[in-house]
């Protein structure tokens, strides 16, 4: 297939590389170091990739065999309000992720798991990029109020705590959290945006495929590190171990699971032809996806702490261990890692606020669920705001002062104290510029994309 490439209007193309100049201070460090890590990749690019070729009929849905809508303008009003908030939430999840992977990035392990996090980092701002190109190159009126400047500028200013979905609103605690965040929550992204590559929406169909080849460098560096760092605690080094891997998993699969939505819809996405697939039949062969990388993980561990082991008996000791608690060979339960059950920790979705444990085990008091979470949580992050919010919304839903609903309303509260700081809401990222000689004043038309469509 061959890809053509769309700018953003000079004014909220330069927005964004503002943006960059902020959040990826290190962006001129990976430029640098590019040819050295990834030699047989081409450089990066900030614009807007398309596919050419992609299937031109609704692949799925009430209009299956129809042609693929190529403007908002065509579509049924609902249609286009759901594609709108997906794009949008899209959008704010990929600043959003460059906003926490930030935090701990100088706490990279070794200097080429750092590039690859910075590499990752970029091609999420490529991706927001996209999306926010989708936004501004066509008219959206009928489902938006907002103009493309402030549309842009919305989505610019968001920070960590008013992301539009929960997994964004999170602050890392250590480099652990960006390794686990990549192999668990961009996993997620690629399940997203294999979805949508069948969208009834032609321009994000085609948006999709680049995306995709990108997301799959991102689940690489976290499963990467994540197989380094159990061979590194199979031979005793207690840098990480085998109990911090658990806990972040902990920390990011539940947030993970919420991300595709409440496990009673998605028949809308299905019924318009943006997805194939409902939410619980996607979060399902998520659950089935995640569980063979926590497999991995384990047969890496045993491999390495028994390398005379053949692969059939080490896959037999994993069993035991696993399912029968038993210690084989000097590995324990407590040696490896487990999928948490699909409703602990949730705050969204069916399970929301219910007081299911780890292994699935269910909670009558407060108080003792609480330490359960204790115990199976970082404690850095036991620490912070985003855990005492979601505690105090759970006391209030066990003691019948709010419900389950208007606590999951309430999340996220993380907040930031207003300042001077570049990524605060004052700042205004689009700015009034003076127009180049080659550029056509506002209203006229340009290239697909116009400066002032209205979203």
């Amino acid at each position: 297939m061959s890809t053509r490439e769309a700018l953003l209007p000079a004014r909220y193309h330069n927005a964004v590389e503002r943006w960059r100049e902020t959040f990826i201070p290190d962006f001129d460090y990976l430029l640098e170091q590019w040819p050295q890590h990834f030699p047989k990749d081409p450089q990066f690019k900030l614009c807007a990739y398309r596919e050419c070729q992609v299937c031109p009929h609704i692949e799925c849905g009430q209009d299956k065999g129809k042609p693929k809508h190529v403007r908002a303008a065509t579509m049924a009003p609902e249609q286009a309000h759901h594609l709108f908030g997906a794009i949008r939430a899209q959008a704010s999840t990929e600043f959003g992720s460059i906003q926490q992977h930030r935090l701990t990035l100088a706490r990279a392990t070794s200097e080429e798991e750092q590039v690859w996090v910075l590499r990752m980092m970029a091609e999420e701002l490529r991706h927001g990029y996209q999306m926010l190109h989708l936004l501004v190159e066509d008219d959206w009126s009928a489902v938006a109020e907002d103009s493309a400047d402030d549309l842009v500028e919305g989505i610019l200013a968001m920070q960590t705590g008013s992301h539009i979905l929960g997994a964004f609103n999170i602050d890392f605690d250590s480099f652990l959290d960006n390794v686990v965040f990549c192999a668990l929550i961009d996993r997620v992204g690629k399940y997203q945006l294999t979805m949508q590559k069948i969208s009834a929406y032609k321009p994000m169909a085609e948006s999709m495929p680049q995306m995709l080849r990108e997301e799959a460098f991102h689940l690489a560096t976290g499963v990467v590190p994540l197989r380094r760092l159990m061979v590194s605690a199979a031979k005793d080094e207690i840098y990480v171990t085998t109990t911090d891997v658990q806990q972040t998993i902990n920390k990011w699969l539940p947030r993970g699971l919420e991300m595709f939505g409440d496990e009673r819809g998605g028949g809308t996405n299905v019924r318009y032809g943006l997805k194939p697939k409902k939410n619980a039949e996607a979060q399902s062969e998520y659950v089935a996806e995640v569980q063979k990388l926590i497999d991995d993980l384990n047969m890496r561990f045993i491999r390495a702490r028994l390398p005379k082991l053949k692969l059939a008996e080490a896959e037999a000791l994993r069993r035991r261990v696993i399912e029968e608690g038993e210690t084989v060979q000097g590995i324990a339960p407590e040696d490896l890692v487990r999928m948490p059950h699909p409703e602990f920790f949730r705050r969204r979705g069916v399970p929301a606020f219910q007081m299911v444990g780890f292994a699935g085990e269910r909670f009558q008091r407060f108080r003792d669920y609480a330490h359960h979470l204790r115990q199976h949580l970082p404690s850095a992050y036991l620490a912070g705001r985003d855990f005492r919010d979601y505690l105090e919304s759970l006391r209030q839903v066990v003691h019948g002062q709010i419900s389950a609903v208007e606590a999951s309303r309430r999340m996220p509260t993380l907040r930031r104290v207003a300042g001077s700081c570049p990524c605060s809401r004052a700042v205004r990222w689009v700015r009034d510029e003076p127009l180049e000689p080659s550029q056509p004043q506002a209203g006229e038309p340009s290239q697909p994309q116009t400066a002032d469509a209205v979203t």
